[in-house]
């Protein structure tokens, strides 16, 4: 924050608290021999009049008690301008402190599956159980509170993996995140060409699809989609390019939600948790991951 802007912010708070108080002090101070002379100047129905009477001591008490409270805690907490306050408090600090004392109570629980590999922390029930309490706090908003996704949102129960389904590979997912890029193509092959390639990518996973499109479609395959899904439609974990031969749908099964993919791509973006999770629990998530998908 620059001088000048904390100066503002000082000044202006000191203005709001020094004029809220004079104005609570004068509207108590009215005499008491006025007292009941003095009105608003408000009538209503010819006589009914509306008193400017003192606030009552208990009520008066409570606003200068907030005040009282203003002051302090502008004292001790951040809010003054650039003061920081007497005891240095920041969110960022008690959220640390936070993290420290959450490390220290349940660090080693986590710490006794480090001799462990992901695949027998898997088929571990305290592990799995650890992972799953880790999973629906920080995965269930996206992929689901039973892990079977969403349209955009992968399912993990079952073995068709993006990136990869190794311990490894999920591991890296989870601990870097993803960023997932099909290129639009609609551009490049325009309407006939787009109804070509659907049906191309429809007869790969078996489904019906017009033949003579479908033909015509491999050509054009073969020149844009090759490089990201294999030439058999198989996909290429590396580059997260989908197995597009197991009738497995990301973004939706339809033809026209397959078209619609191709003519304008998508972004897909799974966020990195190595910020937020440590490497221990990282891998009891990793562990319950793979319990979902063993023997699908």
């Amino acid at each position: 924050m620059t001088v000048f802007w904390s100066i503002f912010i000082i000044v202006l708070v000191v203005i709001q608290v020094v004029g809220a108080l004079w104005m609570l002090q004068s509207y108590t101070t009215v005499a008491k021999a006025d007292a009941e002379a003095d009105t608003t100047g408000h009538v209503w129905d010819a006589d009914l009049r509306e008193y400017n009477k003192p606030l009552p001591r208990w009520w008066l008490i409570l606003f200068w008690l907030t005040a009282v409270f203003t002051v302090v805690y502008l004292a001790i907490y951040p809010g003054f301008g650039s003061f920081g306050g007497v005891t240095g408090w920041t969110q960022n600090s008690q959220y640390d402190q936070e993290v420290a004392a959450a490390e220290a109570r349940y660090g080693d629980i986590f710490a006794a599956f480090a001799g462990m590999s992901l695949q027998d922390m898997s088929q571990d029930a305290d592990a799995v159980r650890l992972g799953r309490n880790l999973y629906l706090n920080n995965c269930a908003t996206c992929h689901g509170s039973d892990a079977r996704g969403a349209k955009g949102f992968p399912n993990l129960t079952d073995n068709d993996w993006i990136y990869g389904g190794t311990p490894a590979a999920i591991q890296l997912s989870i601990s870097n995140g993803r960023i997932g890029v099909m290129p639009g193509l609609g551009a490049a092959l325009g309407d006939q060409g787009l109804d070509e390639v659907v049906a191309h990518v429809l007869s790969l996973s078996g489904r019906e699809a017009d033949a003579g499109l479908a033909q015509a479609g491999a050509t054009r395959y073969a020149q844009l989609c090759i490089a990201c899904h294999a030439p058999d439609g198989r996909g290429v974990a590396a580059v997260g390019g989908p197995n597009l031969t197991d009738d497995i749908w990301l973004h939706g099964s339809r033809p026209e939600d397959i078209r619609a993919v191709i003519a304008d791509g998508k972004v897909n973006q799974m966020p990195a948790q190595r910020d937020l999770l440590t490497e221990d629990r990282i891998r009891t998530l990793v562990a319950y991951v793979l319990s979902l998908s063993r023997g699908n």
